[in-house]
């Protein structure tokens, strides 16, 4: 993986000079690295001790965009599941890959008005990263639900018969309909209990019609039986 700087270079005479002499330095003569210009519209510095009262905000304001950042990066790579060597692809900043972005970055003038105090800019992009930190949570905490639900309808249709949805397992051919005497029940048994059930089910109730059970489905576990029996009459 490519390793990005962000330096500042001693100053010359004039910045092209300066840029001059770092590209002779490093990459003509030594082969030490690819340089290119990281555009900074002059800002509006105001005082030294604006400056120095911005310096410790400025740091913690540094340390939570990369936090968020990283946020945003480690959970991309959760949604992409078996797809993450994929994420570098996904990482997106202004719609660039994130070398294009950073190689050919042009500051945003509407976003970050340059005549704005040091101060300002710093805030709009705090508040603007705290909104995205609240985005993350609200659309990570809906996307989490969602694949909780994802989980549970492939649960119902692939796990156990004792949780799956039995609705694809039956069909019209395994239940007694319309009848005014008869009803049809669904049954699971565990799989070691199939001997017993096919022995002992006549007489869990004299309501039950004898030879009436069938085996509709199975997995590893359990057997999904039928079993008919006789409707109580009233009166």
């Amino acid at each position: 993986m490519t390793e990005y700087w962000l330096i500042s270079a001693p100053g010359d005479k004039t910045c092209q000079q300066t840029w001059e002499t770092m590209n002779n330095v490093t990459s003509k003569q030594n082969n030490l690295s690819v340089n290119y210009k990281f555009h900074i519209p002059d800002l509006k510095v105001g005082t030294l001790d604006q400056l120095v009262g911005l310096s410790d905000d400025l740091g913690k304001l540094d340390n939570f965009v990369e936090q968020v950042t990283r946020k945003v990066a480690v959970y991309l790579g959760e949604v992409l599941e078996d797809q993450r060597d994929k994420l570098h692809e996904n990482l997106l900043a202004n719609n660039s890959d994130l070398p294009a972005y950073i190689t050919r970055f042009q500051w945003d003038m509407a976003k970050y008005p340059i005549k704005q105090s040091l101060r300002n800019i710093a805030d709009i992009i705090s508040k603007q990263v705290a909104q995205i930190d609240a985005d993350l949570k609200t659309k990570s905490t809906a996307y989490n639900n969602l694949k909780g639900n994802l989980q549970n309808l492939e649960k119902k249709q692939t796990g156990s018969l004792l949780t799956r949805n039995l609705a694809d397992l039956v069909k019209k051919e395994h239940f007694i309909l319309d009848s005014e005497y008869l009803t049809t029940l669904l049954v699971i048994v565990p799989k070691p209990s199939f001997t017993d059930w096919y022995q002992g089910y006549e007489k869990l109730t004299d309501m039950i019609v004898p030879r009436s059970t069938q085996l509709v489905s199975q997995d590893s576990d359990y057997g999904l039986f039928t079993i008919t029996l006789f409707k109580k009459r009233s009166g």
